[in-house]
């Protein structure tokens, strides 16, 4: 995987992942091919839940990208993109901190 990241250019990661949605890995029940389950769907978490799934996707991020494998990296950016998609549907006027804007 390390050589395809150098030379992919101006790839996305799921550009650069070809596991990025982890459709290969599951079956029709929702778990992967080793039986795990890959999560609950974010529309059926309450507001506490989701946070507390994206606060330990964020916490476990960098460990993941440096030493986790390929499909479990893919798992990871899957599931921090189905949260936070959920996340920002359900606060599309979330909060911005001013000294978070940068000059237009």
């Amino acid at each position: 995987m390390t050589e395809s990241v150098r030379h992919s250019g101006d790839a996305s990661p799921e550009q650069r992942l070809p596991e990025w949605d982890a459709d290969h890995m599951r079956d029709a029940a929702g778990e992967d091919v080793d039986g795990e389950l890959l999560g609950v769907d974010p529309t059926e978490l309450g507001d506490e839940d989701l946070i507390r799934e994206m606060h330990s996707l964020h916490r476990t991020r960098l460990d993941t990208l440096r030493h986790a494998a390929d499909s479990a990296l893919a798992h990871h950016l899957r599931r921090t993109a189905e949260l936070e998609t959920e996340y920002l549907a359900r606060h599309p006027g979330r909060e911005v901190d001013p000294s978070r804007l940068r000059d237009a």
